[in-house]
């Protein structure tokens, strides 16, 4: 029973890991005089460390996007904007929680009529093992996607005209 409270409240915590906002990008500086080079440098220095165009600055760093999918597998997935991959680890982890209270329940069944116990117990170890495996699989994805988080989407792995495979860059031209 407590198995199922808690796939329950997985499932209703799933669509506000997707609604969390990305932090908004500081406004444009204003112009500065020409004249004066002391201005300069110290707007320079006073802006926060932000990602530019070219290379966009993870919202989250590599270790919280680990703990993150460590405590609630998908999260660390859905603060980077993987919401997809994010739904698809707390899915698993929901039919996990499932089997292994269905399994649970079922070794109970066995052991009161004390047949097939030993099945029903490798049963139940092996959800338990998929469950673990989930959490850590989970944290991993995140933490390898955190460092990843500027690698460019444009970069694209296809089969050429020629039919060898070949990685290249698109670029858009207006």
């Amino acid at each position: 029973m407590r198995a199922a409270l808690a796939v329950l409240l997985l499932a209703a915590a799933a669509p506000r890991l997707g609604a969390q906002n990305p932090v908004p990008a500081p406004p444009a500086p204003a112009q500065q005089p020409a004249d004066t080079g002391a201005a300069a440098a110290d707007t320079a220095r006073a802006r926060p460390a932000q990602g530019d165009s070219v290379r966009p600055k993870s919202p989250i760093t590599p270790t919280g996007a680990f703990l993150r999918s460590l405590l609630l597998p998908g999260w660390g997935q859905a603060r980077l904007q993987r919401n997809v991959t994010g739904g698809l680890f707390l899915m698993w982890e929901g039919v996990c929680a499932a089997m292994v209270w269905k399994a649970q329940w079922q070794l109970d069944y066995a052991r009161a009529r004390q047949k097939f116990v030993a099945s029903h117990v490798q049963e139940r170890e092996d959800w338990l093992t998929l469950l673990v495996f989930n959490h850590l699989f989970a944290a991993a994805e995140a933490y390898v996607s955190a460092n990843l988080y500027d690698f460019p989407r444009a970069l694209k792995v296809q089969v050429l005209p020629s039919g060898a495979t070949g990685v290249g860059i698109a670029v858009p031209i207006r």
